[in-house]
């Protein structure tokens, strides 16, 4: 068989290694191994609920209690009935009250629970009426309503497109409700779990879902592209929301107390962060892509499985304020380990800075680009973060201050 070098890093010695049989490919130089096996040991992380630093200064604690408060006085009833922003706006609802809890503000707690209870009820209950989440036995996969009728709805989540991000924002918000709600997590335990086996079953034989929809044991990072045929095969913009979609699995696993679950999704995590830092991170010092690509690129914007782009599905290449965001958002505690490489976190950064002086860069994507800026330079990132006149449709004030604030140190690359 061969090996690429995402493999060669976590491979240990029960295969042997042939280096002088070499096969150069996109995805780095195929390397011979022999063996009847491959074991891939990666590290094992413990990322739960709440940041790994948190926020311990009382200064800093009451800016993030007063915007916690505007924030969580600003919840409403969410108006759109797209599954991928509808699930934003959910998952934005709980990391609010993660944070309440982690700085112990937990007299706005039952708000933000009474908030999620109303508005990720109805999706589970087949009640909310701008859409719905349907069993499509042909293909086995749960799908939205207006994404069965129409092919570019949702994203194309009828098709099949996109199937991690979407739930995985949903069962964000199941997992915390779940947390904060016991009565209710027992009570919708199996429709959170159905959410999970969609994008993420591992079982072999299942009467309903397919075995890992779209996790790619070989590369070890998904595929987002669904049923749709593409000439350069299949593809992934964002790998920071796959990686959410198993944190949040775990989540699930977490709030019911099931390791077995815990761990899966924390695997899949770590392996989909490795993927990114290996194949769509590109720092300058590089050896994986031609120097031309390493010399205008810090980041891939969609991988295919037969080249690279630059620019997104929605944006084009010089929009780097976008790449960066996409490839950075939701701001969550497993974000710290996806960009745990201070250096590289810098030279992205400095890369992206000059777009943000083009005309009409959204104030929601300038956050992102800010939240990296805090893992080396705190106060200039909390300064431009204050600035700031609206944000990201799953991200808020008390998010970003949350992390800003929980970067107290430099971080070593590894």
């Amino acid at each position: 068989m061969l090996c690429l070098p995402l493999h060669r890093e976590i491979l240990c010695s029960y295969a042997v290694r042939i280096p002088g049989l070499v096969f150069q490919s996109i995805d780095g130089a195929l390397e011979g191994v022999i063996g009847e096996s491959w074991i891939l040991q990666d590290k094992k992380i413990s990322i739960g609920w709440y940041a790994s630093n948190g926020v311990e200064d009382s200064e800093e604690k009451d800016q993030l209690t007063a915007a916690l408060e505007q924030d969580v006085a600003g919840l409403s009833p969410i108006t759109t009935s797209s599954s991928y922003f509808y699930g934003k706006a959910l998952a934005r609802a709980a990391r609010l009250a993660l944070i309440a809890k982690e700085i112990c503000s937990y007299s706005l707690v039952g708000q933000i629970r009474e908030f999620l209870v109303n508005s990720i009820t109805p999706w589970l209950k087949g009640t909310f009426p701008g859409n719905a989440i349907l069993y499509d036995p042909k293909w086995g996969g749960l799908i939205s309503k207006n994404g069965a009728t129409d092919p570019g709805a949702d994203f194309g989540l009828g098709i099949y497109n996109d199937h991690h991000y979407h739930w995985g924002y949903f069962c964000y918000a199941g997992a915390v409700l779940a947390k904060l709600d016991p009565s209710w997590g027992r009570l919708y335990k199996p429709h959170l779990y159905a959410l999970v086996g969609d994008y993420m079953n591992l079982k072999r034989h299942n009467d309903f879902f397919p075995r890992l929809r779209n996790f790619d044991p070989w590369l070890l990072h998904s595929w987002a592209g669904g049923l749709t045929v593409f000439a350069d095969g299949r593809n992934q913009e964002s790998t920071s929301e796959a990686i959410n979609a198993y944190y949040a699995a775990s989540l699930v696993g977490l709030a019911y107390g099931d390791l077995h679950l815990i761990q899966t999704g924390l695997t899949l995590a770590v392996l989909e962060s490795r993927a990114a830092q290996s194949l769509w991170h590109v720092p300058s010092w590089s050896s994986l892509y031609e120097s031309q690509f390493v010399d205008q690129n810090r980041v891939v914007g969609v991988l295919w499985a037969s080249k690279r782009d630059s620019g997104l599905w929605f944006a084009p290449p010089d929009w780097r304020e976008c790449r960066l965001g996409i490839q950075l958002l939701p701001i969550t505690p497993i974000t710290e380990y996806l960009f745990k490489d201070v250096n590289f976190v810098q030279e992205l950064v400095e890369w992206t800075w000059p777009a943000l002086s083009r005309a009409g860069v959204g104030e929601g994507w300038k956050g992102f680009v800010y939240a990296l800026q805090a893992m080396y330079a705190r106060g200039p990132a909390l300064n431009n973060t204050l600035l700031l006149k609206s944000h990201d449709d799953g991200n808020s004030l008390s998010n970003l201050l949350w992390w800003i604030f929980s970067q107290r140190q430099m971080r070593i690359p590894q």
